[in-house]
């Protein structure tokens, strides 16, 4: 199968569902592939694909380059929205909304979330143990996948908590456009984009009004005496915080979980090893990697392992390939936790490398070791079901009994 048929296959419903064959199948013929088309090339090796991550060259979608091929993406809330925030923007522009949000999105800001993130869990626990005593079927990810990284980030930015349910489907629009065939839905990300930036606009206006130790106020004045945000890219950091201190983790935990149950002596020694939380959780991020591809497209001529790649062009990054690498993992379809150097690229790599890793792994290596913990007989129910899509890989359903 040539290059171009195994992308196409990628899109089909069982290649999102199950991409790992199709990865295999690229390492084959080696770490760069030429495209035709929309995209130079498919950059699937590991050092490749790290190279193209850290290189300043190969730019991330901006509006610069989103202007060539679609002149009119103003029209759509949710790409300005998208375009306004650090995700999307390239070089000195980049640099300083990264340094005036992350250095608000510090360690011991994350580190001061621990107890509430325990307190999350275990309440999250209790409803759980609660509706399955009976042996009845529980959804997972609506009881917990969903909800926690939900409220943890809520308690973060600071939204009420009778608001935080609100922000799933409307995150999940937004993100729908990213993926490949998204252009059908923009009507309801536009519209999610629309309602998320009015709903921030009101929570800072109140912040400024009455200022809280959460995020939301620190943000508003973020940069205040110098360099400050201005009002859309302040409304685009907000919803950028929320969705991606969410809906990552809520993958991360989903999948992370089915690994778990599929493999019944790994979670016996993760329930008696609990310290072992911090390699268990790289390692899902590995195997089975929320963020599965992302693209970069080139400032100048160029080439990626001898394929080359002019200016302007686009290459197609598969993260969920590079982490199985054959050439980089030993053995990369097995779970193996105790892996040496185990630096996936999930959360990207170089300048644009996800500013929330920090509370998504923290916040999966106190819920899995939890987990396991109070339901020892934790267990599958049937087939999960799969979002979708594949640039975020996920469950929309995972159903489970705790024993």
């Amino acid at each position: 199968m040539s290059a171009a048929a195994t992308l196409q296959a990628l899109r089909t419903e069982e290649g999102r569902r199950n991409p790992y064959p199709h990865y295999a199948a690229l390492h084959a013929e080696g770490p760069v592939i030429p495209l035709t088309g929309s995209y130079a090339a498919v950059v699937h090796g590991y050092d490749a694909a790290s190279r193209v991550l850290r290189d300043p060259d190969f730019r991330v979608l901006d509006a610069e380059k989103l202007s060539r091929a679609m002149p009119a993406w103003h029209e759509h809330p949710s790409l300005i929205v998208l375009m306004n925030s650090m995700m999307f923007i390239n070089g000195e522009q980049h640099t300083r909304l990264r340094r005036l949000i992350t250095r608000e999105f510090t360690a011991r800001r994350v580190t001061s979330l621990a107890d509430t993130v325990v307190r999350q869990v275990d309440h999250l626990l209790d409803r759980i143990a609660e509706i399955g005593a009976d042996g009845a079927e529980i959804d997972f990810m609506r009881e917990f996948a969903y909800p926690l990284p939900s409220n943890v980030i809520g308690e973060l930015l600071g939204v009420p908590a009778e608001d935080r349910p609100w922000f799933q489907p409307h995150v999940a629009a937004i993100g729908a456009v990213l993926d490949a065939g998204g252009e059908g839905k923009f009507p309801a990300a536009d519209k999610a984009a629309a309602e998320l930036s009015a709903y921030f606009a009101d929570l800072v206006r109140l912040r400024r009004q009455d200022p809280r130790d959460d995020l939301v106020t620190v943000l508003s004045a973020a940069g205040a005496d110098d360099d400050p945000l201005t009002h859309e890219e302040l409304l685009s950091a907000l919803v950028l915080v929320f969705n991606a201190g969410f809906e990552t983790t809520t993958h991360l935990l989903g999948n992370g979980l089915e690994v778990l149950l599929r493999r019944p002596e790994a979670a016996r020694r993760l329930r008696e090893q609990p310290e072992l939380a911090a390699s268990y959780v790289e390692e899902f991020l590995r195997l089975e990697a929320p963020a599965q591809l992302t693209t970069r497209w080139s400032a100048v001529d160029t080439e990626v392992d001898g394929v080359p790649v002019p200016a302007g062009a686009t290459v197609l990054v598969l993260l969920g390939a590079a982490n199985r690498d054959p050439a980089r993992f030993a053995d990369p379809d097995e779970f193996r936790p105790e892996r040496p150097d185990n630096a996936h690229l999930t959360f990207s790599a170089g300048v644009h490398f996800c500013p929330g890793a920090l509370l998504t792994t923290a916040e999966a290596e106190i819920a899995f070791p939890r987990l396991m913990s109070r339901f020892p007989g934790l267990a599958l129910a049937g087939e999960p079901a799969y979002r979708p899509q594949l640039t975020l890989r996920g469950h929309t359903h995972l159903p489970v009994t705790v024993g």
